[in-house]
């Protein structure tokens, strides 16, 4: 028989379904269908929504993100505006406490030198003055000079007073400015930590997303293969069918080789047990009837046999004569023309008696030995024997 593939095994159980036999299902069990792909679809669905509606919010931080930099830009050129201002306003204090300095320096020598001459001095400007008017010039004159003097001094703490205070509204401008900044810098760094948070979830969102698009793409191609395979099961099914039909009309072009009549009887001993086998041995597979019949016959109590079923048959089988087919022996034909496969390994059964027989076709099959031969004898008559030509015992 042929090695084991799953085409292979499909292939034979649609030959089993076209010689009238078990069914093979039209989808097998696990394959992908139309709801399975429609679930995928509201899955992956639910997903893009939910990957979109996290995206809106992704961006709708960048959005706010980029508000507030420029607000903390803006703030930031409004701190360095300021303290321009008030590094001006610092130097306009110092000229202005140079200033006052010196006009203070200045009296000062003015009073010492008054102190020091005593009243000389207005004692002169009184005597020297030639009439009352002149008396009076001169008196004015010096109060006037010392006056000037005091209102050129107050002038000076009056602006350096005025820069002092522009300097202290200044600074608390910009200690306001420096508290907005930290507040904003505070508030950039709890967005940022947001932004990588949903970054975060939207790359995990696009994995499923992307997961769930792959799943319903191979779920896509794999219902087209399985589709397309199923018509050609369908196919394959129609011409085995036909190529049944037509070896049953005709008898099978080596089926009426096949001469005599059933003459079952009672079975016990070793045919028993061989009868018994084929009903508790389970399938190995597809593509390994003879190894289905080795099992069997090991599981019986006898040797393993080895060999294809083309072995077997030209090794073991030696009549195709019914009335020497005895329950428990083996059934072979060394090739038919149904499939490739069997073109080369043939195919092979075990007689259990009453004109049924049983094989492995990907599973375990019960079948007249009438329609076995009908649809296996289309290149070779069928023939039977005693496995490794040991004869059972009743």
């Amino acid at each position: 028989m042929e090695p084991t593939s799953y085409s292979r095994r499909t292939a034979l159980k649609i030959l089993a379904a076209a010689a009238g036999l078990t069914l093979v299902p039209a989808i097998p069990a696990g394959a992908i269908t139309q709801s399975d792909i429609d679930k995928t679809e509201k899955e992956l669905a639910s997903a893009q929504a939910e990957y979109d509606e996290v995206q809106a919010q992704l961006e709708d931080i960048a959005e706010q993100y980029e508000a507030l930099s420029k607000e903390l830009a803006g703030t930031l050129a409004s701190i360095d505006e300021v303290s321009g201002q008030i590094a001006d306003t610092e130097k306009q204090i110092e000229q202005k406490e140079a200033e006052l300095e010196e006009k203070r320096e200045t009296l000062s020598r003015r009073i010492r030198s008054a102190y020091k001459s005593g009243g000389d001095e207005a004692l002169s400007a009184l005597l020297m003055a030639e009439s009352f008017e002149e008396l009076s010039s001169n008196i004015y004159y010096l109060d006037k000079i010392t006056e000037n003097d005091r209102t050129l001094i107050e002038d000076v703490e009056r602006l350096k007073g005025e820069l002092e205070q522009h300097q202290a509204d200044l600074e608390a401008e910009k200690a306001e400015l420096e508290e907005l900044r930290s507040q904003q810098e505070k508030q950039l760094s709890e967005m940022q930590a947001k932004q990588e948070e949903v970054q975060k979830i939207l790359e995990d969102l696009d994995e499923d997303v992307q997961a769930l698009i792959a799943k319903r793409d191979e779920e896509l191609l794999q219902l087209a293969r399985e589709r397309e395979e199923q018509k050609k099961r369908e196919e394959e099914a129609r011409k085995a069918a036909e190529a049944a039909a037509a070896a049953a009309a005709a008898g099978g072009s080596n089926a009426g080789n096949v001469t005599g009549s059933y003459a079952d009887g009672t079975t016990s001993g070793s045919q028993a047990s061989v009868i018994a086998a084929c009903h508790s041995t389970p399938s190995p597979g597809g593509g390994l009837c003879a190894m289905w019949v080795s099992m069997v016959f090991s599981n019986a109590g006898f040797a393993y046999g080895s060999g294809n079923a083309n072995d077997m048959y030209n090794w073991w089988t030696t009549s195709s004569n019914r009335a020497d087919l005895k329950p428990g022996m083996i059934v072979a034909v060394s090739t038919h023309s149904h499939t490739s496969a069997g073109r080369i390994y043939g195919h092979i059964g075990i007689y259990i008696g009453g004109g049924v027989m049983m094989d492995n076709v990907g599973y375990i099959r019960t079948i007249s030995v009438n329609e076995w031969i009908n649809y296996y004898s289309t290149t070779v008559t069928p023939r039977w024997g005693w496995f490794m030509g040991i004869k059972l015992a009743k």
